[in-house]
């Protein structure tokens, strides 16, 4: 945007600057202005100024800040574009025949109140004869010869009976452009009632006739109204078939889209139906897959979703209080009013629950236990009460209901199969874990108790009883030692292994002793 003088021809012939000022432009010239207009609305240019300093707006249209020929302006302004500020003092105000001055509205037009009255009295009937007024009927805003009442054979001038009441003189409104092409000027909004009486009485005929056919015992479809009917008639997108209509607009889906039945090909899993492209169980049940992380759920999942409980309980709300109380309330034609009449129904029955619940406390008491969480009373929050559902046997097993406990081990706790006593991992020698029981190694390896912590050769017969005593101490040890650390049990077992071979090589000596006095005899 920029500026360029529009002087008339006058006076560009008496002033050369202004000749000047008007002279044509260059290319070159024309360009560099259309750059500093872009420069100005981008803000890498300061805005041009006005005669007072003021910043005039750079995306302001060039049409509108250029001013005409005749305002003769010879710098950038804005001026001619504001309505003088001393116009709407220059200008009579309107006026009524008696000289009363009309209140006007700020901007130059009347009042929106103020119109043309009709069929109104100027007053009160006057009483007397007043000096001026018509001759005929005594009214003050005519004479005689205007007067449109019959002429009476005397005059209210000489009888001073039956003076008529003086006609509301209609003011001479000033209407500026708008307020002359405003269609809607001077319209009584009063006047909209009739058109309301009107339906009233029709609706109200339209009832009785419909009672009257409900008494007759109509047939059902005569006793609904057409405006109930019109949904039946309307022909449904995809419901009705038409030879030049090649595609059908119902249930479209993205092609894109995965289909429900491709979800598990399983014949045993959710039933899905190809007419309506429903699939209501869940394809993934009885996986590995939570319905939250599962791509699609089934139709039932995604219908008791967000909104749509709430939605179903205002609908079946709505259908009880048309059936028991008669109100006419409608989910979809006034939902706002549904939802308030909802809302006061829960409070008042909260409120009334509220009230039978303390009646039945001041009557029979009880009030402590219902505070078990409170600090006066803190050993009866353990017997809180809570929504989790369990079921036990009779030999206190848990059949169902209550979740179970977090796994913590890879391993299964509290079970030992394969004779062992003990869990692997419970023993450890020389880099290697093992059962405690049997000290073996070998994972998933059979139990054999305390002939696996022997040698593998074995302890021959003793008959000595102090050998089998020793024997059952050293079992005994053994025994001992499945509490104690794994270096004692390594110097018992090395121990134990000494002591066998002592008693293995008397045993030997004792039967060559005696081999010699049965060959010597």
């Amino acid at each position: 945007m920029s500026f360029l003088p529009n002087l008339p021809p006058s006076v560009l012939a008496k002033n050369a600057d202004a000749e000047a000022l008007g002279a044509r432009r260059s290319k070159e010239e024309y360009r560099k202005m259309k750059e500093l207009e872009e420069a100005r609305k981008l803000a890498a240019v300061p805005a041009m100024k006005d005669e007072e300093g003021k910043d005039i707006n750079p995306h302001i249209p060039q049409y509108i800040m250029q001013a005409p020929w005749y305002y003769g302006a010879l710098h950038p302004t804005l001026k001619h574009q504001i309505k003088p500020a001393g116009e709407d003092e220059k200008r009579q105000p309107d006026t009524t025949a008696s000289g009363e001055i009309i209140t006007m509205a700020s901007g130059g037009s009347e009042a929106l109140n103020r119109w043309y009255k009709r069929g109104q009295a100027a007053g009160p009937r006057a009483t007397k004869y007043r000096k001026g007024a018509c001759a005929n009927c005594g009214a003050a805003t005519h004479q005689a010869k205007d007067c449109f009442q019959r002429p009476r054979a005397r005059g209210a001038k000489w009888t001073g009976e039956d003076i008529a009441p003086d006609q509301h003189v209609q003011p001479d409104l000033k209407l500026d452009f708008e307020a002359k092409r405003d269609r809607w000027n001077g319209y009584d909004p009063a006047s909209y009632r009739q058109v309301i009486d009107s339906y009233a009485k029709l609706e109200e005929a339209r009832k009785q006739v419909r009672s009257s056919k409900q008494e007759a015992g109509g047939e059902e479809g005569e006793q609904r109204d057409d405006e109930d009917r019109y949904g039946d008639e309307m022909a449904m997108p995809g419901q009705k078939f038409d030879c030049k209509e090649r595609q059908s607009v119902r249930n479209l889906r993205i092609r894109e889209d995965t289909a429900k039945y491709l979800y598990n090909l399983d014949p045993s899993s959710a039933y899905y139906d190809p007419k309506t492209r429903a699939m209501r169980g869940n394809p993934f049940e009885g996986r590995d897959v939570s319905v939250e992380e599962a791509p699609f759920a089934g139709d039932n999942y995604i219908r008791y979703q967000g909104d749509a409980l709430p939605m179903m309980e205002q609908q079946v709300f709505a259908w009880e209080l048309q059936a028991e109380k008669g109100v006419d309330a409608h989910l979809q034609a006034n939902p706002t009013r549904l939802e308030l009449l909802h809302r006061e129904l829960d409070e008042k029955s909260k409120e009334i629950g509220g009230q039978i619940s303390q009646q039945i406390l001041e009557k029979y008491g009880g009030q402590e236990h219902l505070r078990a969480a409170d600090s006066e009373a803190p050993e009866l929050s353990a017997l809180s009460q809570t929504e989790q559902y369990a079921e036990y046997s009779r030999t206190g097993t848990l059949l169902r209901g209550a979740e179970a406990p977090a796994v913590r081990s890879r391993y299964d706790e509290d079970k030992k199969p394969l004779n062992h006593t003990s869990v692997w991992g419970s023993y450890w020698e020389a880099g290697k874990w093992g059962y405690k029981c049997c000290r073996s190694t070998m994972r998933n390896a059979y139990c054999t108790g305390l002939k696996g912590r022997l040698p593998a050769a074995g302890p021959p017969a003793v008959k000595d009883s102090t050998a089998a005593a020793s024997g059952s101490k050293r079992a005994a040890a053994s025994n001992a030692d499945d509490g104690s650390a794994t270096a004692v049990a390594e110097k018992k077992r090395k121990q134990s292994e000494s002591e066998s071979d002592s008693s293995s090589s008397s045993s030997g000596s004792s039967s060559s002793d005696d081999s010699s006095d049965s060959d010597s005899e």
